[in-house]
């Protein structure tokens, strides 16, 4: 989602630093503007592919992503999320949940992603990775 569908340079601040306030930056989700390119090639996808957005977000702010996906013409079919109590990195939760998404049959077909730990690991797992450059990573 951050930094793929929605645009979240408006609440990086919250991370800049030396103090991070993930709770602070995670709350403020609902107010992001779209990514009008990234909402295009998901709708562009044939409509026999399932889409899963599969994002770190923790689970608390499960109503504020559900509000957005609502507000914004994005083509999904599942919503992977993090569980509250998960403080594993991004790379690590998303391998958790491709393995996971694999072992209940989803063939991974391609993932985008804008950190390039991610892209990388996806690779890794011999799933095709697109980088898709949100400028919040160096």
């Amino acid at each position: 989602m951050d930094g793929v569908l929605s645009d979240a340079s408006q609440r990086q601040h919250f991370l800049d630093g030396p103090l991070q306030y993930w709770e602070k930056f995670f709350a403020a989700c609902g107010e992001d503007a779209p990514i009008v390119e990234a909402l295009e090639m998901a709708r562009l996808l044939d409509p026999s592919v399932v889409v899963i957005l599969l994002t770190a977000r923790p689970i608390r702010v499960r109503r504020q992503t559900m509000d957005w996906l609502g507000r914004h013409p994005v083509r999904w079919d599942l919503l992977v999320m993090r569980d509250e109590d998960d403080w594993t990195s991004s790379h690590t939760f998303k391998r958790a949940e491709l393995r996971d998404l694999q072992g209940r049959g989803y063939e991974i077909q391609l993932a985008v992603d804008d950190d390039p730990r991610n892209v990388e690991m996806y690779r890794r797992a011999d799933v095709p990775a697109l980088y898709f450059h949100s400028g919040y990573y160096d």
